[in-house]
């Protein structure tokens, strides 16, 4: 019997971002619904054809988006707020205003966007469901089902792909006006709408749906044994059978009660970053039982080449205890992590395209894996199988194990001088000079901020005459002098444009950076760079990771001669812009031979010296982003403290070596901070700027009961939307954050860099902004005298 292989999910974007630029230009008005839903699903074709091209045997279908799968499955289920249903909008048009808002003011509609999160530990956002007592769920329409549907016009057979509803309601958080409710609550309502879906399927000749519930590896999930029997023992009954899918992770405790669910399979993450040592405690739960196991071996989250050796170990080890007809070969979660595919760069060499595999590179694996196991042992060693495909796989592992070898060999020739330099680093490397009190102190009697003070986080709009002048320097057409030039003529426009409304800390706008990590990934040594290999973040905003392939070190000053320029040009502050240690790490595809730790200081040293250079150019203020912080947390508690103290030692590592008078300031993007305050607070940064205005304030509460007591920048608006704020709401939020957090600590900015917005909406919001604030001293100033 041949061992089936399966892809959990693919990219959207398609192989050139086709996606990203139909959805803009729909956004823009210069497409119709029709031209948008042909493009995707000439998107959707391309994929299952290459899919099914290489042999792959599970497809999935039904996780496409066109924004994030987990708003579609909002829409689908009519899970749509009141606020979005009341201004006779199509239901596209009300997807896209849900997850980035809207404003016309033609026809009087100012809808703000859904709050966005990471998807666990990835850096993938996706839009929070909102859920109350009075949510009217129904079946809207079964996309599961379309694209089953459109996918067997092409011959082709697919896995429908749900997000299971325990996960969706467990992510999903209460609606304005029902906060007290438990959108688990709302389950048993629910489950008609997934009943309703799966029977449609199992009709339509469905043989099989994959149903994601990748809570299963959180903690919260050994409390939800009732909940997860209630829920499939309803699904059961109308459905075609079950791959109860899980990954990023182990399943721990809950697997007690996951080998007993009515379901017909589990998929199981056993990659880097899920957890392949539960694979022997899974394997033997599962004996007594019916259930298939599928193996996630060939990582979605890496673009390193598996070792297919290893790998095939773990696939026999299974078959010897299960029985090949109840194994099947996957990719640890979907693809959508990774970029489409290698084909299309040219620019690195065939020693660095021998490491990799991106998303059609890693559907070939698995079917050369699965292939592989399937066949007698001897046949992974030998190209003279009895049919072509076996022939194939052969020669396919055989080419593997030698570009393995490869890639060790390489990995052993390390960088000395940077492995020498971090062991030499000792205990005093981590700590500033002085406590914050006295850096304080020191710091205003330099830049003797007003109360409210204002800045921005960073980036300023990316214009399409600022993106071309840096393709054509990139390409020749535009020499190093004329392209500075330019540069430094937008770093004038934007320092200008601050002082015309008095912002108190300016920016230079980040014209010369292409991305917060790329940028600097380009300027250290140990790092790769692809041209095509995109993929998305959120909605239409797409980024390419850097590949961390060797050690990390800076060969000299990568911002220096920017921030020196931009400070220039004005008596007022001018922040140095860095990103952080552990964001530079979480936001490229790591190495996987070494510690992510060890990773993150070198990273951390490189930075150190940019730093220190940065304040000898006479920088005051030095803004270390790291947003991903969070982001990286381990999903199970018990591994948190060691994830943090290593990420806190590496920003402090970064940031400790500058006099008292330079102010460290850090900015962080969607993130929960109330199980990690403690860790936010030893990160010792005079001032922190976070998102706030998505998330109803709530992240404020633990800067009240822990008395945070740096300076705090809750972002007054949401800047992942085109829509502009009036200076009455700002004002308003301010006032709501004065109810958590000191007048003499509250700083005011928006949530984050405004490299994505356009420069009249971003003048606008802006102003709007600046004028808030000055209220705010005037209508506060006394509290803050006292």
């Amino acid at each position: 019997m041949m061992i089936p292989s399966a892809v959990l999910g693919f990219p959207r974007i398609g192989p050139h971002r086709e996606l990203k630029k139909v959805v803009e230009l729909y956004w823009a008005g210069k497409v119709g619904h029709g031209e948008l839903q042909a493009s995707a699903s000439t998107i959707r074709v391309q994929r299952w054809l290459s899919l099914h091209a290489r042999g792959v045997t599970i497809i999935p279908s039904g996780e496409f988006s066109l924004y994030d799968h987990v708003l579609d499955h909002c829409c689908m289920m009519n899970i749509i707020p009141d606020r979005y249903t009341k201004n006779d909008l199509s239901m596209t048009d009300m997807y896209f205003a849900m997850g980035r808002g809207l404003q016309d003011g033609k026809r009087g509609i100012d809808l703000p966007a859904m709050e966005m999160k990471k998807w666990f530990d990835t850096n993938y956002h996706f839009i929070v469901p909102e859920v109350s007592s009075s949510t009217q769920f129904k079946l809207n329409y079964n996309q599961a089902l379309n694209e089953f549907l459109e996918a067997r016009t092409l011959g082709v057979s697919t896995r429908p792909v749900l997000l299971g509803p325990v996960t969706l309601l467990a992510l999903s958080k209460p609606s304005h006006d029902d906060p007290s409710y438990d959108p688990l609550q709302a389950l048993d309502k629910l489950l008609p709408v997934y009943v309703e879906i799966l029977s449609q399927l199992k009709q339509a000749g469905s043989e099989s749906v994959q149903i994601d519930e990748p809570i299963l590896v959180l903690d919260r999930a050994a409390g939800l044994e009732d909940v997860f029997r209630s829920t499939y023992a309803t699904l059961a009954r109308e459905s075609p059978k079950i791959v109860l899918t899980t990954y990023f992770g182990r399943l721990g405790q809950a697997l007690t009660y996951v080998k007993d669910l009515p379901v017909w399979g589990l998929h199981v993450d056993l990659s880097e970053r899920g957890d392949a040592s539960q694979l022997e405690e899974v394997v033997q739960a599962l004996v007594p039982t019916p259930l298939v196991l599928s193996l996630g071996l060939i990582s979605g989250r890496n673009v390193w080449k598996a070792d297919l050796a290893t790998s095939l170990e773990k696939v026999r080890y299974t078959v010897q205890h299960l029985g090949a007809e109840r194994v099947i070969v996957a990719t640890s979660s979907s693809l959508l992590h990774i970029p489409v595919t290698l084909a299309s760069e040219d620019r690195l060499s065939s020693t660095q395209l021998d490491w990799l595999a991106f998303a059609l590179e890693k559907a070939s694996e698995v079917v050369t894996l699965a292939r592989i196991a399937t066949a007698a042992p001897a046949a992974a060693t030998r190209d003279d199988g009895c049919n072509n495909d076996d022939q194939q796989a052969a020669t396919y592992f055989v080419a593997n194990q030698e570009s393995i070898a490869r890639r060790r060999e390489f990995e052993a020739k390390s960088d000395p001088a940077v492995r020498h330099r971090l062991a030499m680093v000792t205990p005093a490397m981590y700590a500033r000079t002085s406590p914050f009190p006295i850096r304080k102190e020191t710091q205003q009697k330099l830049m003797n901020l007003p109360p409210f003070p204002t800045t921005t986080i960073g980036s300023f709009p990316q214009t399409s005459q600022i993106r071309l002048a840096r393709s054509h320097h990139n390409d020749g057409r535009l020499s190093l002098a004329q392209y500075e030039g330019m540069m430094e003529g937008e770093i004038e426009r934007v320092i200008r444009f601050q002082e015309s409304i008095d912002l108190d800390i300016l920016v230079h706008g980040e014209p010369e950076r292409n991305d917060m990590v790329q940028y600097f990934a380009e300027q250290l040594n140990g790092f790769l760079f692809t041209q095509n290999g995109w993929v998305q973040s959120y909605g239409s905003r797409c980024v390419r990771p850097p590949i961390i392939s060797s050690d990390v070190s800076r060969p000299g000053p990568m911002t220096v001669r920017w921030a020196r320029y931009a400070q220039s040009l004005t008596p007022k502050p001018v922040k140095g812009m860095l990103t952080g240690p552990v964001t530079i790490l979480n936001w490229s595809y790591p190495r996987i031979d070494v510690s992510r730790e060890v990773q993150a200081k070198q990273i951390a040293l490189a930075l150190r010296d940019e730093v220190i250079d940065l304040e000898a150019a006479g920088i005051r203020a030095i803004q270390v982003d790291e947003p991903a912080i969070r982001e990286g947390l381990p999903l199970r508690n018990v591994d948190w403290d060691a994830y943090l103290t290593w990420a806190v030692e590496s920003f402090r590592l970064a940031t400790s070596a500058v006099e008292d008078s330079t102010m460290i300031a850090s900015h962080f993007c969607y993130s929960d901070f109330n199980d990690i305050f403690s860790s936010i607070k030893r990160l010792d940064a005079d001032s922190i700027s976070i998102e706030a205005s998505k998330s109803d304030m709530k992240l404020l509460n633990v800067f009240q009961t822990q008395q945070y007591s740096s300076g705090i920048g809750p972002g007054v608006y949401d800047i992942h939307s085109p829509r502009v704020p009036s200076q009455e709401e700002i004002q308003a939020r301010i006032s709501s954050m004065l109810s958590y957090i000191p007048s003499s600590l509250l700083e005011v900015n928006p949530d984050c860099g405004l490299k994505t917005r356009a420069w009249k909406e971003t003048e606008e919001a802006l102003k709007n902004m600046v004028r808030a604030a000055q209220w705010a001293r005037r209508t506060y100033v006394s509290n803050i005298a006292k």
